[in-house]
């Protein structure tokens, strides 16, 4: 993806020295007070569930948690980064990650941690839903069977690849618009978007994502999130992804 003229090495360098200011936030963004309610051009997005829908294989409290506490802190770390920003308020989130070499070294660990945060858990809220589950379905089934070795070979690497995140990350699937599917692990708050590759669906393995259920039990996790996956909105990524429209 080129950067977009409005986007320019120029242009993001200008943003003033405001942007020193919130080069310390990460600190906050990792911890589960609840923030103030975001105000910025970012939002939090609705969910098509509630807290309470993907039960018994995640609980309603940390579902609670993760969404109005950890997704909104994000939110709001971004919308601090982008409060004296002009160039940083007016970018999709897609390309300021897309782009995150070219936003100001400054700047850069606000987009990197509260940006990443926010679209991966963007797409994790997604992609996920009540009486889902299941083996996949559509051309998403033949894509996981033709680049991933078939679904219960992918289930196990995708597993053991969750399990090998050191700390706190997400393991991912990506997708190009070939439609070719690749598995890629991630630490932190990193996306895939950051190394220019398209995010087809992924599973958050931070503990805050499982802990108050499964304790350090993420093996248990990663097996039982299998049951609330949304096939259906995989699918709907994939035909956006193959026609170039894929963001978060």
């Amino acid at each position: 993806m080129s950067i977009p003229t409005s986007l320019s090495r120029r242009s993001l360098f200008g943003l003033g020295a405001g942007a020193v200011m919130v080069a310390a936030a990460p600190r906050v963004w990792a911890q589960a007070a609840a923030p103030a309610a975001p105000a910025g051009p970012f939002s939090l997005p609705k969910r098509a569930y509630e807290a309470a829908a993907l039960e018994p294989h995640i609980d309603a409290t940390t579902m609670d948690i993760h969404y109005t506490r950890h997704h909104a802190a994000y939110v709001a770390g971004l919308n601090a980064a982008a409060k004296d920003n002009g160039m940083i308020a007016k970018t999709p989130i897609n390309e300021l990650l897309a782009n995150i070499t070219q936003v100001p070294e400054a700047l850069r660990p606000a987009i990197r941690n509260a940006g990443g945060g926010h679209a991966n858990h963007t797409m994790f809220w997604e992609i996920m839903g009540p009486g889902a589950g299941g083996a996949p379905t559509g051309d998403v089934a033949a894509a996981i069977t033709k680049d991933l070795g078939g679904f219960d070979k992918f289930k196990t690497d995708f597993e053991a690849a969750g399990l090998r995140v050191f700390g706190s990350g997400w393991v991912f699937v990506t997708v190009d618009k070939a439609g070719k599917l690749a598995l890629l692990p991630r630490p932190n708050q990193d996306s895939p978007i950051m190394d220019k590759h398209m995010v087809l669906f992924g599973n958050d393995v931070w503990e805050h994502a499982y802990y108050l259920k499964y304790q350090n039990r993420r093996a248990d996790y990663l097996k039982n999130w299998w049951n609330v996956v949304n096939w259906a909105k995989v699918n709907e990524r994939y035909a956006a992804a193959k026609a170039g429209k894929l963001t978060v």
